[in-house]
């Protein structure tokens, strides 16, 4: 319970699936954990169950679409805590999965808006905070679409290539700190809403479930590994 004791987590898309998981994981090494998502009774069942298993946590109901939000999350997260140790952008919108030549223009904007955009902006508005840190950690959520197309699936796989291009640079650009660590996590097959609504026809109990990413993502931050590592959990 004690190896993150005194250090600040921020996670989103944390009111189910991978985020929850993740979240209670830090939570349960000692971390005070920020709870974000649009859910808010969804992130007080997470706060629960942090706090009915010792941990601490704060919730933050937000729109990650919205830029101002994510402005005063900042304002109000740096008027609390000088450090933030923990960035974990996971919050994420699958969209329709069509040809590329069907892509919703409006809908892809809200793809790219909520997988693209908004973690550039917790990224710009948390910088200080996690170089005022002795030792950050900013670990982004992928797909493997990101990387090896896929028939259908443009419009996610887009976005979080463009994604993992920015994370990359952000990893590339802060490698002289020493003191900031970049990783884009492939969180492999998952048994989550999203994985449910991708492929319908599956079998869940076939697929691992968000515990073992959060295990693998704790145990990730414990390992020596190169700022702007890609790391995929079977």
């Amino acid at each position: 319970m004690s190896k993150y004791k005194d250090r600040l987590a921020l996670v989103t898309g944390a009111s189910r699936g991978i985020g929850a998981a993740i979240a209670e994981a830090l939570a349960g090494q000692g971390a005070h954990v920020i709870l974000t998502a649009r859910s808010a009774a969804g992130l007080e069942q997470v706060e629960e169950r942090i706090h009915a298993a010792g941990g601490t946590a704060t919730i933050a109901p937000l729109d990650l679409g919205k830029a101002e939000d994510i402005a005063k999350l900042a304002q109000a997260i740096s008027g609390r805590w000088q450090t933030l140790d923990f960035l974990v952008l996971n919050a994420g919108m699958l969209g329709s999965l069509t040809p590329v030549e069907h892509i919703d223009v409006k809908e892809y904007a809200r793809i790219i808006n909520l997988n693209l955009l908004a973690n550039q902006a917790l990224i710009a508005a948390f910088d200080p905070m996690l170089k005022a840190s002795d030792k950050a950690e900013v670990v982004a959520v992928t797909s493997s679409v990101g990387t090896t197309p896929r028939a259908f699936w443009g419009a996610y796989g887009s976005s979080k290539a463009a994604l993992e291009c920015l994370l990359g640079t952000y990893a590339d650009e802060t490698a002289y700190t020493g003191k900031l660590r970049v990783t884009i996590l492939d969180p492999g097959a998952t048994r989550t809403r999203m994985r449910a609504l991708a492929f319908p026809g599956e079998e869940p109990s076939e697929v691992k479930p968000p515990e073992r990413v959060a295990e693998r993502l704790v145990e990730l931050l414990g390992e020596e590994r190169e700022t702007g590592a890609k790391v995929r959990v079977d």
